[in-house]
């Protein structure tokens, strides 16, 4: 079991950056691959960004590539993302996710936070 918190939301304007932050309590976190997923309003929710294991591999979605950077301690059970550039479409809930598998399907991940908001006011 794994028990995933964020924080780090909040209201930002356009062009300004957020850091959220996700702690992880419970089994092995470095056994984990670690993504972020986001579910803006009236719309499913997306892939944005995962990590694995050992941090040495990354991968990212079109929209977020190259302004946002994802990265993890393992030392302290943490996972982060840096939002850089923000603009209105990054308005969304912020999840943390922990799954077994390098991947980014939603269905692979096993553990979820309880979401943090980001609104980017244009």
């Amino acid at each position: 079991q794994v028990q995933l918190v964020e924080s780090g939301g909040g209201l930002v304007q356009a062009g300004g950056s957020l850091r959220l932050s996700c702690a992880a309590s419970g089994r092995s976190f470095s056994s984990y691959s670690m993504a972020w997923f986001r579910q803006a309003p009236g719309k499913k929710r997306e892939f944005a960004a995962t990590i694995n294991q050992s941090g040495g591999s990354t991968y990212y979605a079109d929209s977020v590539k190259g302004r946002f950077t994802i990265s993890r301690d393992n030392a302290k059970n943490m996972v982060y993302l840096q939002m850089n550039n923000l603009n209105a479409e990054d308005t969304a809930v912020y999840y943390c996710a922990a799954s077994l598998t390098y991947n980014v399907r939603s269905q692979r991940y096993s553990y979820w936070g309880q979401g943090t908001q980001v609104t980017v006011s244009s």
